[in-house]
């Protein structure tokens, strides 16, 4: 059965900057060096002094370190602090999706406490040739993807929640169409 509560944060892999994410670069005494920029489609940033610098794929202490190694060449000990201000590579993470026989298949972003329901609700409920009770919760862990049997029919039709699981990030719902 799937797990049915918040998100626990310290299990949450170290944020890696990605393309389109606004950063914040700040170089301590050094005001006209900071910056707030954007992460380019090639993935990289510009820096007063030193130019381009890769930043997509990388956490925001790597980077830091990185730009002051750079940086080290035209001021004596820089310090630099790195910010994501707008994670917007982020958002694709942490949506849940569902598709099939829903009369709109939708992405949403993710949701504390959002629930099977809720997604499908959001997605105008099941088409008339959906099979409810042959639905499928898809979600990645560490040992892999795991599948979970949905009975959204049984949910919306007789209020049996046993299977209105709690939603996680990246947590995908099938809907398939029934066999006549």
């Amino acid at each position: 059965m799937p797990q049915e509560t918040a998100v626990n944060f310290e299990s949450v892999d170290t944020y890696k900057i990605g393309i389109a994410d606004q950063l914040s670069v700040a170089v301590w005494r050094n005001a006209e060096l900071s910056v707030n920029v954007p992460v380019r489609p090639d993935g990289k940033i510009s820096i007063p002094l030193i130019g381009d610098v890769i930043a997509a794929g990388k956490e925001t202490t790597e980077l830091s370190s990185e730009i002051e190694k750079a940086l080290a060449n035209y001021v004596r000990t820089p310090n630099v602090t790195v910010i994501v201000t707008s994670a917007n590579n982020a958002e694709y993470i942490n949506r849940v999706r569902v598709t099939g026989a829903v009369l709109q298949p939708v992405s949403l972003p993710y949701r504390e406490n959002m629930t099977v329901l809720d997604l499908v609700l959001a997605a105008g409920g099941l088409s008339e040739f959906a099979s409810g009770n042959s639905a499928k919760l898809y979600r990645k862990t560490e040992e892999g993807v795991k599948t979970y049997k949905i009975r959204l029919k049984d949910i919306m039709n007789k209020g049996d929640i046993r299977t209105n699981y709690t939603l996680l990030p990246s947590d995908i719902v099938t809907v398939p169409e029934s066999t006549f």
